[in-house]
């Protein structure tokens, strides 16, 4: 059996699905408020009704986990080195077994590793790209061993704890961030992945391929979006992206006082970017 996604329609339409790829170590309701907003806003300026998804990762809310010989088999290191590949397939297999060629792909953080391997992989199945607060570089050795020694932790353990960071701010930190509410949600999303999901996605992220050389590749209208506070994609790495990708026009969106997950701070900006995207390919 190969890889099985758990899909979340927020609206059915006619056209060019949006689909939602989420971040780590956290599931397609990060998503919620913004995919809610993409579907005001759209219907304001008087926009076909256009399908919005969010597929949860293989390992991610209610997204099964799959095998190591379902994953493309393991490293000696530890890492799934097809695993991206994989489940690339299974999200164009979704598209395509609900009657759709072709989608518009957004991911933020760990997915926008996904969605940069769909341009590679499947370019047919690219109507658009939404780069938000990601990369294309693969992992530095250093990064791969953590994310390797976070998986055995979580599967040894059960733990959350090695990835509880990502609802912790800083003095550095945007406001939202910084707030109650943001480490209330966080913490709650976190502590319902499975620990053996998340240890699926470090070890399919470890073992990633460097997708640079997919930027120059892309033909389609794309975005890059990010929150000028991102302490992993800043302005700094995202600007280089958007200018690498030279074989199309490209909007480049930063969002002041905003972190990482962008698409949760500030689901309103994200929101009126992803739509003037929706509107250049509708």
């Amino acid at each position: 059996m190969g890889i099985e996604l758990k899909n979340t329609v927020y609206r059915e339409g006619k056209g060019i699905p949006v689909v939602l790829v989420h971040g780590f170590p956290v599931d397609h309701r990060m998503w919620d408020r913004c995919a809610a907003e993409l579907a005001r806003i759209g219907d304001e300026h008087g926009m076909a009704r256009f399908p919005i998804w969010a597929p949860d990762m293989p390992g991610a809310g209610e997204g099964p986990i799959p095998s190591d010989e379902a994953s493309g088999g393991r490293d000696a290191d530890g890492t799934f080195p097809h695993a991206l590949d994989r489940m690339a397939d299974a999200y164009v297999d979704l598209i395509h077994d609900a009657g759709y060629e072709k989608a518009i792909w957004v991911g933020l953080s760990m997915g926008g590793y996904l969605i940069l391997d769909i341009q590679r992989l499947h370019p047919e199945a690219v109507a658009g790209l939404a780069l938000c607060d990601t990369k294309a570089d693969a992992d530095s050795t250093a990064t791969r061993g953590r994310r390797v020694a976070i998986a055995e932790e979580c599967e040894a353990t059960g733990t959350h704890d090695p990835v509880m960071g990502f609802a912790v701010a800083n003095e550095t930190d945007s406001s939202i961030k910084q707030s109650a509410e943001y480490a209330r949600q966080f913490t709650l999303w976190i502590n319902e992945q499975p620990a053996d999901g998340i240890a699926w996605r470090e070890r399919m992220a470890a073992g990633r391929p460097d997708l640079n050389d997919v930027l120059a590749k892309v033909s389609t209208p794309s975005a890059v979006i990010c929150g000028d506070k991102d302490p992993s994609s800043p302005p700094e790495v995202m600007g280089p992206v958007a200018d690498a990708m030279t074989g199309t026009n490209v909007d480049f969106t930063i969002i002041g006082d905003c972190g990482h997950f962008s698409a949760y701070e500030h689901p309103e900006a994200v929101a009126e970017a992803l739509r003037q995207l929706v509107r250049r390919i509708a």
